[in-house]
């Protein structure tokens, strides 16, 4: 049976850990080759290396997202090493859990890093790679989030909603922009998933993991290998007629 991403090009940020390493092994067993790309170098090449010992195709790159011209120097280095790029999830991000009426520079230094992060990234690296998506045809894959819709019950985080709430506006202005070229854009919305991102969180707060779960009909919080499968359907075939869309991995949270 072929793989459903052979001879596709997969750049993935934020490669390093969690979603994002969970998504680039994954692409890499349906055929894929990648760049795996992330803030820490030592934890990309880490990922590639593991990619390669299994079998596959695949680059590390250290890479600050929120830097623009060191995404498009990634982007040139990208096709020199792997060639003519097809597939980008923008899964770079942050969160602060700080409240917008605390310590008034606490509060502007989480806004510009967490905007910064998770909202300029995506612009920086897609315009990085946009020229070869639109020849290719491309497919796009954002990470957004429960909270590109929602301001969750512990109302401490105002950037991170904001940042999500950005990403899921992005992913329809560019699918609106881009569908006449062929190129698809989409989002994936985890909900709560864990991840080195969230691991400080759910060892000193479990109030916190307990109001997430009591709100989530499946009873768990998701594993990065969760966010694999909904990421395979929307970077292959199986999602040719799917653009400007986002499928929700939150196990149910946003149905009650």
């Amino acid at each position: 049976m072929p793989q459903l991403l052979q001879d596709n090009i997969a750049v993935v940020t934020g490669a390093g850990s969690g979603i994002g390493r969970a998504i680039a092994l994954g692409f890499s067993r349906e055929g894929a080759s990648l760049a795996v790309l992330d803030f820490n170098g030592e934890a990309a090449e880490a990922a590639a290396a593991e990619i390669r010992a299994a079998g596959g195709a695949a680059h590390g790159f250290k890479l600050d997202v929120t830097d623009r011209a060191a995404c498009r120097l990634i982007a040139d280095e990208v096709a020199d090493t792997l060639g003519r790029v097809s597939i980008l999830v923008n899964n770079a991000g942050i969160t602060r859990r700080n409240g917008f009426t605390g310590d008034a520079d606490t509060v502007a230094k989480d806004w510009h890093e967490v905007t910064g992060t998770n909202l300029n990234g995506p612009f920086n690296v897609t315009q990085a790679f946009l020229q070869p998506l639109r020849v290719s045809k491309g497919r796009i894959i954002n990470i957004a989030s429960i909270q590109s819709f929602v301001h969750l019950r512990t109302p401490t985080s105002p950037a991170y909603t904001v940042s999500k709430h950005g990403v899921l506006g992005f992913t329809r202005a560019l699918a609106a922009e881009l569908g006449k070229e062929g190129v698809r854009v989409n989002a994936i919305g985890p909900g709560f998933i864990e991840t080195p991102l969230n691991a400080a969180v759910r060892a000193n707060n479990p109030e916190l993991v307990k109001t997430f779960l009591d709100h989530t009909p499946l009873g768990r919080a998701g594993k990065p290998e969760d966010m694999v499968g909904p990421a395979i359907f929307l970077a292959s075939d199986l999602s040719a007629y799917v653009t400007g869309s986002i499928v929700m991995a939150d196990g149910g949270y946003r149905t009650v």
